[in-house]
C-alpha cells in the first residue's frame, strides 16, 4: 500500500452562525458563484432532480441546503461553507475545518468572492 499527504490548497470559506444577516451573506455568496437557487421541496420530495449546484432555505425547518454534484448538503448552524478548489460548495463541521485548514488572510473586501 502507497502512502499520500494531502496537497497545500487554499481555500475560500464563510462561518454560518445562523444569524439572519450571516444566512443572507452566505447564501448570497454561494447563489452568485453557482446555478443559483432551486425550489426545494421538489428536490426534496424526489419530483425534480437536485441541480448541479445552487442554494435553498429548507422551508421545514430553515436550514440552508447546498446541492453539489454528490448530492443536497444541510448546513447547520456554527458549520463553515468552503468554496473548494474547482469552485464547488459544501458545509464542514467544525471540528473538522479547525483540524484541516489554518487562516492564510482575508479578500480585500473582507467577503470570499
Amino acid at each position: 500500500m502507497a502512502r499520500y499527504r494531502k496537497k497545500p490548497v487554499e481555500i475560500e470559506a464563510m462561518l454560518f452562525d445562523g444569524t439572519t444577516a450571516e444566512t443572507h451573506s452566505v447564501y448570497q455568496w454561494v447563489e452568485r458563484n453557482t446555478l443559483g437557487s432551486f425550489e426545494p421541496l421538489d428536490v426534496i420530495e424526489g419530483r425534480k432532480p437536485y441541480p448541479e449546484s445552487g442554494v435553498s432555505i429548507d422551508p421545514r425547518d430553515g436550514r440552508m441546503i447546498i446541492s453539489t454534484l454528490e448530492g443536497l448538503h444541510w448546513v447547520d448552524r456554527g458549520d463553515y461553507v468552503i468554496r473548494g478548489v474547482a469552485g464547488e460548495f459544501y458545509p464542514c463541521k467544525p471540528d473538522i475545518f479547525a483540524a484541516t485548514y489554518e487562516r492564510v488572510g482575508d479578500d480585500l473586501d473582507g467577503e470570499p468572492s
